[in-house]
């Protein structure tokens, strides 16, 4: 069976990393042989102390891509991204204006059976590590969005806490597999909780879901 890749997007400090792990040590504890596929550029800026310059944004690009390719050649059954090449194509336009990297960024993303984009309603935290501030972030989420909607590539949005954004996951992951990876919910049954559906990379029906939950928050 070819492996199933989900793909985590989002800008600096957006909860990728912490979702990336939580799917991977779930679905491996109930025998779902799953790899995670770390942030390239991640650890292109440890090693060499500083942001790359807009030369070296194709290779860094390229090397995700490798990253992941070599990983749905292995023997898992899941593969967990911890971000794609369109993120790094998304930093290169925000930072360089140079939206070169699209068109490759894109055909990858396009290969990817589930794409899931994170929320920006988790509180932005610096790690040292050339972090911007939270309107970076926002203005990645912005590119994302255009450049997943103007290729047509559907997306998910997960929003929530950590265990919310898991269950998310999993549920769209379970749909993949043909197989529910998390207990039935008994909030959103009864309709006091968040539904994820289908539609929710629909703006529109993203936004009236997110004032929902913000609306409907404790205190």
């Amino acid at each position: 069976m070819a492996a199933v890749t989900v793909a985590l997007l989002g800008g600096e400090s957006s909860g990728k990393t912490t979702l990336g792990l939580a799917i991977t040590d779930h679905l491996n504890s109930l025998g779902v042989p799953t790899t995670l596929v770390p942030e390239h550029l991640r650890a292109w800026c440890e090693h060499e102390g500083r942001a790359p310059l807009a030369h070296e944004q194709a290779g860094i690009a390229e090397e995700q891509t490798r990253w992941i390719e070599a990983a749905a050649n292995g023997t898992a059954q899941v593969i967990v991204a911890d971000t794609t090449a369109l993120v790094v194509s998304a930093y290169s336009e925000r930072v360089f204006n140079d939206t070169s990297l699209h068109g490759p960024s894109l055909a990858q993303q396009g290969r990817i059976q589930l794409t899931l984009l994170m929320g920006l309603d988790l509180p932005w935290r610096a790690d040292g590590l050339f972090r911007e501030g939270p309107a970076a972030r926002a203005g990645i989420d912005t590119v994302l969005r255009r450049e997943l909607q103007a290729a047509g590539i559907p997306f998910q949005t997960v929003y929530g806490p950590a265990a919310a954004r898991l269950q998310h996951a999993l549920r769209a992951v379970g749909v993949l597999l043909g197989r529910p990876l998390v207990a039935r919910d008994p909030q959103l049954e009864a309709g006091t909780g968040r539904w994820t559906c289908e539609n929710c990379s629909d703006p529109e029906c993203e936004r009236r879901l997110f004032s929902r939950l913000v609306t409907n928050r404790p205190g």
